[in-house]
């Protein structure tokens, strides 16, 4: 039996990879990956690796073995994941795997914003295979935030179209060791964790901590949905990808990233990440702060 990780290269899975190994001998972890190059350091540290392209079903046939425990990371390329997971589903059904973890996203067949179809249509697709399985339905990062502070330092304004809605965010490596933990431990199979972070805010307060981090005005400008995605088009996003982020605003103003179940804390046994402690990092690496 080992323990299965798709998407090993992404930003997610990467972190996964790297819990597991603080717990679980690396012969007995593997990496799936599209690219070898990629994934060598892993290879490096003891970790198997498993190549397959998503796209190629065919690739599938030897990435999943009978009893492993997997972990299917949701794919990045929006609009052909259910096809991808799909794929995965059934050649993990084929192989005869243990346990089939997937990071969905919060509110699962309750999330009625664009972002969210893909992921029940995966939910629907692993239930219908009748493998035993683990949903861990991932609010959002606070990285998806963080990451990019160049441009909001630049202009001195977080702009959205979220109104006053709150975001129970938490790190990605918070989720990552949720996700090792599910696929490590035990008692998981046919378990739904809604997981986010212990403490919602606003976008307000977002833009007063970065305020207070940088010692520069921050403001918060809530604008219209039609004219946040101009904004986003402008700074080069793609005009579909632009709209499911207005979307996912929507959302936030409805409160669907609100909700604090306390899942996430307890299945990493740790308070989750504070969002000024991400902030003060981002700050402290971004060039411009």
């Amino acid at each position: 039996m080992s323990i299965v990780v798709t998407g090993a290269t992404g930003e997610l899975g990467r972190l996964v990879i790297d819990e597991l190994l603080a717990t679980v001998p690396a012969g007995e972890i593997v990496a799936v990956a599209r690219n070898k190059e990629k994934a060598a350091a892993f290879a490096a540290r003891g970790v198997e690796l498993r190549i397959a392209d998503y796209d190629h079903p065919e690739t599938l046939a030897e990435t999943f073995r009978a009893g492993d425990r997997v972990l299917l990371i949701s794919g990045s390329e929006v609009g052909k994941r259910v096809a991808q997971h799909t794929a995965l589903v059934e050649a993990a059904k084929a192989a005869g795997v243990a346990q089939l973890a997937y990071t969905g996203i919060l509110g699962g067949p309750d999330a009625d914003f664009v972002l969210a179809d893909e992921h029940k249509a995966t939910e629907q697709a692993i239930l219908t295979s009748g493998l035993p399985h683990t949903f861990l339905r991932n609010g959002w990062y606070t990285e998806n935030y963080t990451t990019n502070l160049a441009p909001v330092l630049a202009h001195g304004a977080v702009v959205a179209n979220a109104g006053e809605g709150r975001i129970a965010s938490a790190s990605r490596a918070d989720y990552a060791a949720a996700a090792a933990a599910a696929v490590t431990g035990e008692g998981h199979l046919g378990q739904v964790y809604e997981l986010s972070g212990d403490t919602a805010w606003s976008l307000a307060e977002y833009a007063a901590l970065l305020s207070e981090e940088t010692g520069k005005e921050i403001a918060y400008k809530d604008v219209p949905a039609a004219v946040h995605q101009e904004v986003l088009v402008g700074a080069g996003l793609p005009e579909g990808f632009a709209a499911i982020l207005t979307d996912v605003d929507e959302a936030i103003k409805r409160g669907l990233l609100a909700g604090t179940s306390g899942d996430l804390a307890r299945l990493i046994g740790r308070p989750t990440t504070p969002l000024a402690t991400t902030v003060r990092a981002a700050v402290a690496a971004a060039p411009s702060a």
